[in-house]
This record gives structure tokens, C-alpha cells and sequence, in this order.
């Protein structure tokens, strides 16, 4: 089993598998928002990635609350750092953190913990419910809640590329069979060249995941990594930044494979476009991105309105027949329908759950190397 999050990951390999299993264990709750909320009023400003919040949720948060959802969309989390660096905590009242960022919030002192008294906690599978183990700073409370969760893997078109075997791999995407029609995103990309090459047996099996361990084992894997990307980069068709550039790379850009998020090509596939999104050979990196309070944060009434309707199971479950990604909130899947429940077997066929591999936590060197690894790729 892997290691925990602050060592090797986020989140165990076995909670994710039973969390991944468990969501739609149990009775859908009903859509209830309180007498709070329903009595709340104006505004909310929201940093969120780019396609968490589709239309049947803003519209359904709208007409039980009155709120208006001020939206800004992100594709990293570096933009959320960096934004809220420069306004010094204030403009915004949610924000989405990886839960595996924890190491790189802890100390900057632009997030406020949660009142867990009003956050309906118990709607959520406990699984992921991370925020108080890995985001409880100095004792002080609860500074991170679950709110999306997904994985990312290999995405390609049916009409032009054919996996050998089952499972795609990490390595299709630098491929000299593929060259010049695939996409990805630097530094996750050059992470799955060398899951890829680790399977393949040309890196040591385990290689990736030590590089997590101290800045001398990254510098000796990361160093032969970026030259081993440098040389394949011409294989490379396009580097995507969000959700609507993976879309149209698919789409309109001559990409054929690519290493992406699960839910742009999954939402491709369901409005019926020729696209596949599954967990590879090597195993899925899977993710949960939450909601966090900036310290500037001025319409606190609103935040747990939001975060009450974020947990309501169908208002939940409507979302993630649109965005593509997956709910920790209980009964969600339940109103995801037929089309997400597909969409989920095919992603995860056999024991794609059981591989699935958790962004380990990031230290602000890791993360700071990692830049500078990408950027070298990035600028040969």
C-alpha cells in the first residue's frame, strides 16, 4: 500500500480505491439548502478551474439562494498561489487547492480555517474528507474541504489511434509512432514519460515517486528526464494549459493521444464526439481539489451556502453529467445517470482502481525544481 500524504501521497491507494467504490453507497439525500441560505443574498467570488462549475450548477445555486457566482477559472494551481500572493488574501472568498498542496499553503498565511459547524461534513465520503488531517496548520482548524475529485491519464480518438492492449500507456504520448500528434502538459507529462519509461524497464522501477524524497534524488532523476523530453519534444504536437485547450486539441488541433485530465475528453465523449479517456498501464495520478477560504474573504454568509449546495447530493450529481469529473459527496452518482456511470466503467475498466497512484505532497523545493525541470523542457 502507498505511503501517506505528507511522505508518498495523498491519499493511500486503498482509501481511494474504497472511496472511489463506496460513493454511491447509501441513500441519495434530498436537495436541501437551510433557512440560512436560502435568506442569504448577494455575491460570491469564486477562483475555481476552469470547468467545475457548469450551468445546472450556477443556475441551481442561483434560484435556492439568490447568490450570484462571480467567476474567475484557473488551470493550475500555481495560478491560485500566485494570484492570491498578489492581492494579499483579498478579492476572492473560495478558492480550489489540490489537497496534495498542503506543504506549499502551509506557511504563507493567506488562507482562514473553515467553521466546521456549519460545513454539513457528513455528506461527503470520509475518504476523502482530507482537510483536517492534512490541512489543519498549526492546530488552528480545518483549511481545506473536498470538493472535486479525478484522475489523469490518457485520453486519445477512436478514429485514429488504437491502444496496444487494453490499457493505453504514458509513453504513447512521446512515441515515435505517434510523433507530431499528441498533447500534454509539461510537467505532468515529463511525470508520465517516466512512469512510462519505468514500465518499459529504461528507469529503474520506482524512479518518479523517489524524487519526491529529497532535492539530490529529483536532481538525479529529473536531470536525465528533462534530457530524455528535450530530445523527444518534436513528438510533441501541443501543451495544454485548461480544460478548453485538452477539447480542442482533440478537437480541431490534429492531436490523436494525448496525457490529460479525465474530464475534458470524457465530457467530449458524452456529447458524442469519437474520444476514450482511461487510466493507462501505469496507473491514473488521481487528485482532489477542494474549496478554501482566502484570510480577504468579506462574504462569509455566502461561502457556506455554497459549500452547503457543493454538497447537496443532486445538485452534485447534475454537475458531474456535464464536467466530467467525479463527486465526493454520497448519492451524487446516483443522479449522474446511465452516460456518467459508463463513462466511469470505461475510464476504469479491471483493476484501474487498484493502481491508482495519488499526487504525493509537494514540498515548496519539489515544487520550485519541478518548475525549473519543465521550464528547461519547455524552452529547448
Amino acid at each position: 500500500m502507498m505511503q501517506k500524504l505528507g511522505n508518498r501521497g495523498g491519499v493511500s491507494r486503498r482509501s481511494f480505491l474504497k472511496s472511489a467504490s463506496a460513493l454511491g453507497v447509501g441513500l441519495a439525500m434530498p436537495a436541501v439548502i437551510s433557512s440560512r441560505a436560502l435568506a442569504s443574498s448577494g455575491e460570491i467570488n469564486i477562483m475555481m478551474w476552469s470547468d467545475y462549475l457548469p450551468e445546472s450548477f450556477v443556475n441551481g445555486f442561483m434560484e435556492k439562494t439568490g447568490i450570484k457566482i462571480n467567476f474567475t477559472g484557473i488551470g493550475s494551481n500555481e495560478e491560485i498561489i500566485n494570484k492570491l500572493k498578489a492581492t494579499n488574501g483579498e478579492g476572492f472568498d473560495i478558492v480550489s487547492p489540490t489537497v496534495n498542496r498542503n506543504l506549499l499553503w502551509k506557511d504563507l498565511g493567506l488562507l482562514q480555517p473553515f467553521d466546521m459547524n456549519k460545513v454539513p461534513l457528513e455528506k461527503v465520503n470520509p475518504a476523502m474528507a482530507l482537510g483536517e488531517t492534512h490541512w489543519n496548520f498549526e492546530g488552528k482548524g480545518t483549511f481545506w474541504l473536498p470538493h472535486i475529485w479525478g484522475t489523469e491519464g490518457v485520453a486519445w480518438r477512436t478514429d485514429a489511434f488504437t491502444p496496444d492492449g487494453e490499457f493505453p500507456s504514458y509513453y504513447d504520448i512521446w512515441d515515435e509512432a505517434n510523433a507530431g500528434k499528441t498533447m500534454g502538459r509539461a510537467h505532468s507529462m515529463m511525470l508520465g514519460l517516466g512512469l512510462g519509461l519505468e514500465a518499459r524497464g529504461e528507469m529503474d522501477a520506482g524512479s518518479m515517486w523517489s524524487a519526491y524524497e529529497s532535492p539530490d534524488k529529483m536532481d538525479a532523476v529529473w536531470s536525465r528526464l528533462t534530457e530524455i523530453a528535450i530530445a523527444k519534444k518534436p513528438n510533441i504536437k501541443l501543451l495544454w494549459n485548461d480544460a478548453d485547450t485538452q477539447k480542442n486539441g482533440l478537437l480541431n488541433e490534429g492531436v490523436i493521444v494525448g496525457q490529460t485530465w479525465d474530464g475534458p475528453p470524457i465530457a467530449l465523449k458524452t456529447e458524442g464526439e469519437p474520444v476514450m479517456y482511461r487510466a493507462p498501464k501505469e496507473g491514473a495520478l488521481a487528485w482532489v481539489d477542494g474549496m478554501a477560504m482566502p484570510t480577504g474573504a468579506k462574504n462569509i454568509d455566502q461561502i457556506y451556502a455554497f459549500i452547503e449546495a457543493a454538497y447537496d447530493a443532486k445538485l452534485a450529481g447534475e454537475a458531474i453529467k456535464t464536467h466530467g469529473y467525479n463527486s465526493p459527496v454520497i448519492g451524487a452518482d446516483g443522479y449522474g445517470g446511465e452516460v456518467y456511470a459508463q463513462n466511469f466503467a470505461d475510464a476504469y475498466p479491471g483493476d484501474a482502481l487498484a493502481k491508482l497512484n495519488p499526487w504525493p505532497a509537494e514540498a515548496p523545493w519539489y515544487s520550485e525544481k519541478r518548475t525549473e525541470y519543465a521550464n528547461k523542457f519547455l524552452s529547448a
